[in-house]
C-alpha cells in the first residue's frame, strides 16, 4: 500500500537547469519521489511527495522547491492513532470498495 496525496496537489517543483546531478535529493527522500535521468534529478512520482522538505533542504544548487509542512505526516500519525479528523488529503491505496480514507476528499 503506497501513501498518496490526491493527484496533482503537491507543491514540489524541480528546475532541471539548476540541477548539478549530485543525487543528494534522492538519498534523503523518504518516498522515492525523485530519480536520476541523464545525470540530473527528475520527478519520478510527484503524487508520492509528502512535502517534508528534505530534498529542497539538501539541494546545494536550489533546483528543488517545496512548501514543507506537516503535510501527510499529520495524516499518518492521526490514522495510526485512530483519528479521523485533522488528517490531510492522503489516502492509502488500494482501499476497500466504498471505504473512504482518513483524508478522503471533503474531510478536513
Amino acid at each position: 500500500m503506497a501513501l498518496r496525496y490526491l493527484k496533482n496537489v503537491t507543491t514540489l517543483n524541480l528546475e532541471p537547469s539548476k540541477c548539478v546531478g549530485c543525487g543528494l535529493c534522492l538519498m534523503v527522500c523518504p518516498q522515492a519521489v525523485l530519480a536520476m535521468r541523464d545525470g540530473k534529478a527528475a520527478i519520478a512520482d510527484r503524487d508520492a511527495c509528502m512535502e517534508c522538505g528534505a530534498c529542497a533542504n539538501n539541494c546545494p544548487s536550489g533546483a528543488i522547491t517545496v512548501q514543507a509542512g506537516v503535510g501527510c505526516a499529520q495524516a499518518v500519525i492521526n490514522s495510526a492513532l485512530g483519528r479521523t479528523s485533522g488528517a490531510c488529503c492522503c489516502t492509502l491505496e488500494p482501499r476497500g470498495p466504498g471505504a473512504p480514507g482518513p483524508g478522503a476528499p471533503g474531510r478536513a
